[in-house]
């Protein structure tokens, strides 16, 4: 990415940043729309690389000239390379438009700390930005509201997301919060986002028809698939490994170059055969051996995972179930109408919710 030096900001004569002219037209009605529009293709961008970035969330930036017009969106995309404020700021000067940025949308707090890149507010404050529209805040201890707080101090404008007057805020808000609901749990709780998917027959049966190895519909396959490619780890069970010798790999949609996941197989009795082992590692995983679930999601932590997807038989998807180690579970219920869709219920543990389609 070019270096981006710095450019004039504002001076006294500009007047006072917090409740004057900047935030009065970013909270006017005609200027509800651009952002609430720039917010959801912000989250799309970041959505392009979910699973892609551990141990860093996935993030999404747009960058927004005075009008509400965007000048620039960009993600981040992997861990060691330019955050997504960065590298949209970069978009913006290779297009010549950096002098009009005026408002910068990001999906998350941006940083103020030197890891492998430098701080993202240190790449805003080369910018003429006057706002900066925050999804959510950093859940880290060491950089909560420190992004905010080094802006604000720079005379920029920090406002949130739910301080937004529109009908799609809440639904904005809650899928800004998901995004970085397993970088959340890894940051507070060091333990990665449990997901577990099942898949069931029109008889409730996980057990695929003779001669089949899955039932499920094509739009079911390519979410599997999905929630496979956003996972930096899959675990599974040995009697699941021994009955149908699951390749679980990711196919039906494209994945992320280079991208090595985790195959947990708890395996007490070390009944997998090492064929098995040799082979999944030739398919590009790294295996483990685990003896419990806890056990193996704390080694994942410790690697950096953030969200880790059970695809398992009945025995272990329901011990899994009963216990406080899951955050989602996917439920796929199979119609017994030839070429009729699936039904896909999404539950979390805590507060107990659930939404269906």
């Amino acid at each position: 990415m070019p270096v981006i030096g710095p450019v004039h900001r504002r001076d006294a004569s500009d007047g006072p940043m917090g409740s004057t002219t900047a935030i009065n037209k970013a909270a006017s009605a005609d200027h509800q729309e651009p952002l609430a529009r720039a917010f959801q293709r912000a989250l799309e961008a970041a959505a392009e690389y979910e699973g892609a970035t551990a141990p860093n969330p996935p993030v999404g930036c747009v960058l927004l000239d005075i009008d509400g017009n965007e000048l620039a969106k960009a993600a981040h995309r992997r861990a060691g390379e330019c955050h997504a404020e960065a590298s949209a700021i970069a978009l913006a000067l290779q297009a010549g438009v950096l002098d009009r940025i005026h408002t910068v949308i990001v999906t998350l707090e941006p940083c103020n700390h030197h890891g492998r890149t430098p701080p993202c507010t240190d790449a805003i404050l080369t910018t003429p930005a006057r706002e900066v529209w925050i999804g959510v805040k950093d859940p880290n201890a060491s950089v909560l509201g420190h992004g905010a707080e080094k802006l604000r101090a720079a005379g920029i404008a920090i406002r949130y997301w739910d301080e937004l007057a529109h009908p799609d805020t809440i639904i904005l808000k809650n899928s800004a919060e998901r995004l970085i609901a397993p970088f959340r749990k890894l940051s507070r709780l060091g333990m990665p986002w449990l997901t577990v998917k099942q898949a069931v027959t029109a008889n409730g049966s996980m057990i695929p028809p003779p001669g089949q190895k899955t039932f499920t519909s094509s739009s079911s396959l390519i979410l599997a698939h999905k929630l496979r490619r956003r996972a930096d780890a899959i675990v599974t069970g040995s009697g699941t490994v021994l009955a149908d010798a699951p390749e679980f790999t990711v196919r039906h949609v494209p994945d992320f170059p280079g991208k090595r996941r985790k195959l947990i197989i708890l395996d007490r009795r070390s009944r997998v055969p090492s064929d098995y082992l040799n082979a999944a590692t030739q398919r590009g995983f790294v295996v483990l051996i685990g003896d419990s679930l806890d056990e193996a999601l704390r080694r994942l932590a410790d690697a950096g995972a953030l969200e880790v997807l059970l695809e398992a038989g009945p025995s272990l998807t329901q011990t899994v179930l009963n216990s406080s180690l899951w955050d989602e579970h996917y439920l796929i219920e199979h119609t017994a109408a030839p070429g009729g869709e699936d039904r896909v219920t999404i539950r979390h543990p805590s507060p107990s919710t659930s939404s269906s389609y």
